[in-house]
């Protein structure tokens, strides 16, 4: 039994690991589940960090995603990535999710630990750094945010982002032109004077 779970895990580090895990899933196999999820409820949490800013509605949300690739895995024809297929179920629940939560979205201060203790100058420009590009990123509109989340914090590919979202290629590089373009501006304070 410990082997099947250490097999399954390995899987899960490959594109084609993956793919493999999602048809064992698809015949009902729960280690297999067990290690797609392990592998992709951190890096969908980022995603969806940065996407809603709300941790209850995040790990519902990602909840919500893994249970339909538990219980669509058999649906999965493997013309895209798996990453690709389980990020689009993540985004499409995360949208729905915020057309029906109509609370004011806020960022939260992001507690920095483990930072060299005896250089608070430098913590604090870190941390300072930090909230500029949060504030910054949440304030994009919510399709340019996504994708350069997507891009940049997940080094996903203009097509996979296209794919995703639900919207053609040349959308997306215009999305991340104007989100890199609007992300310029709005950091230019803090950049000045920065190596």
């Amino acid at each position: 039994m410990e082997r099947r779970v250490d097999d399954a895990a390995l899987l899960a580090r490959t594109p084609e690991g993956e793919a493999c895990l999602i048809g064992r899933i698809a015949g009902g196999d729960r280690l297999a589940f067990e290690a797609l999820y392990r592998a992709y409820f951190p890096r969908l949490g980022r995603f969806l960090q940065r996407m809603t800013r709300n941790t209850t509605l995040i790990e519902e949300i990602v909840n919500d995603t893994l249970l339909v690739v538990w219980r669509k895995a058999d649906t999965f024809n493997g013309t895209s990535k798996v990453s690709t297929w389980v990020f689009a179920i993540a985004y499409r629940r995360a949208c729905k999710a915020l057309q029906a939560f109509d609370e004011p979205v806020e960022a939260s201060i992001d507690e920095r630990e483990g930072l060299a203790s005896d250089r608070p100058e430098w913590q604090f420009e870190q941390l300072r750094l930090a909230q500029a590009v949060d504030g910054a990123l949440a304030a994009l509109p919510l399709a340019q945010r996504t994708a350069f989340q997507l891009a940049f914090y997940h080094d996903m590919s203009y097509i996979d982002i296209a794919e995703i979202m639900a919207s053609p290629v040349n959308t997306t590089k215009t999305r991340l032109f104007h989100a890199r373009k609007r992300l310029a501006l709005l950091l230019e304070d803090q950049l000045e004077g920065r190596p």
